[in-house]
């Protein structure tokens, strides 16, 4: 009898690790799908940021666009359109950055 209590119980250390496979294999797709993605785009965000220059055209998060006029460590000034209306932002506010080719279109 002890034998096969020892077959049964060999058979079933196999299913235990059958069990976390589905939990596994949810963990690498939400990695692979929400994760990794977010992280690529922050990273990016981030090297945007860091490639500010006194000259370039933004947008904010909040939809103003403007001339950034100058950088200090965490704000940016800007210079708004109309009446040449200077801004002070914080950095992270800054959404994106408008090339020249950008603008001719």
């Amino acid at each position: 009898m002890t034998p096969t209590i020892a077959a049964l119980a060999a058979a079933g250390a196999p299913q235990g690790y059958m069990k976390l496979l589905p939990f596994i294999l949810i963990f690498v797709v939400f990695y692979f799908f929400l994760i990794r993605p977010g992280q690529q785009r922050q990273r990016k965000w981030q090297d945007m940021l860091g490639k500010l220059k006194a000259g370039d055209r933004i947008t904010t998060t909040g939809g103003l666009r403007g001339t950034i006029l100058s950088i200090k460590d965490d704000v940016v000034q800007l210079r708004v359109a109309p009446d040449s209306l200077r801004l002070e932002i914080v950095k992270s506010s800054i959404a994106s950055v408008t090339t020249s080719d950008e603008e001719t279109k």
